[in-house]
């Protein structure tokens, strides 16, 4: 019996008829709880020193050159607490993931077609942070790998699933889904809260984090990362927390 859906990208269902740029505007004014935007600013120098670091750092490692701007990494949110949809739980934390076997269980139940988009240009071998979501503290909790490129999601075609689509054809079928295996955790726990500190900081100095889609598009539950920001985030788990 599969694991329950992971977080869905609520109204996509109900704007089937509209278009993607459309949907992403909806969900964009009606972001989730734990990315509302707050009036707190980040801590006085601390992200901005963050940041010349780590810039420091990779131009030493680079030979001083720029990576081009590509979508090779991702975020995948998933929902860490209990909470029922159509009296379905859709809880599936990154343990859960771990309990599965081979550490590897499919990513279904997305239904916002900028995040299937995303999920049909996955590659096998790319690398996504396992971010935390709808939950009292969000934020990044470990890395998985695709290991199975995108292919028709199931639940879309099952009435008895709560995102069942009636819409959906099996011989055009209108979502996908890929498949997941974790590779590992990261060394301590990313918070929302620290990432956006440093977003707001990057938004003023040029930083790696000034255009990153977890503030730009806060609710899509399947995001696209460049190099330069997931390099930069996975170097805060070096980092001691502020």
């Amino acid at each position: 019996m599969p694991w329950p859906s992971r977080k869905r990208d609520k109204g996509a269902v109900a704007d089937k008829k509209e278009p993607d740029a459309k949907i992403a505007k909806t969900e964009e004014e009606t972001p989730d709880k734990e990315e509302e935007e707050k009036t707190t600013k980040p801590p006085a120098g601390s992200s901005k020193s963050g940041w010349k670091n780590w810039k420091k750092t990779k131009e030493s490692d680079s030979g001083g050159e720029e990576s081009k701007i590509t979508y090779c990494h991702w975020l995948l949110k998933s929902e860490p607490e209990s909470r029922l949809e159509k009296g379905v739980d859709v809880k599936f934390s990154i343990d859960d993931l771990k309990a599965q076997p081979n550490q590897t269980t499919f990513w279904d139940g997305v239904r916002n077609y900028q995040a299937r988009n995303f999920l049909r240009a996955m590659k096998l071998g790319q690398q996504a942070f396992f971010y935390h979501s709808n939950c009292k503290e969000p934020g990044i909790v470990g890395i998985v790998k695709i290991v199975k490129e995108a292919y028709p999601d199931h639940t879309q075609f099952d009435q008895k699933d709560p995102h069942y689509d009636s819409s959906s054809r099996k011989e055009n079928p209108k979502w996908s889904m890929v498949d997941v295996q974790f590779v590992r955790m990261t060394k301590r726990f990313i918070p929302l809260s620290e990432i956006k500190a440093h977003h707001l900081a990057h938004k003023a100095d040029g930083g790696p984090l000034k255009n990153m889609m977890l503030f730009t598009r806060q609710r899509l539950s399947i995001q696209p990362l460049t190099q330069e920001e997931f390099d930069f985030v996975l170097s805060l788990e070096e980092e001691k927390p502020h």
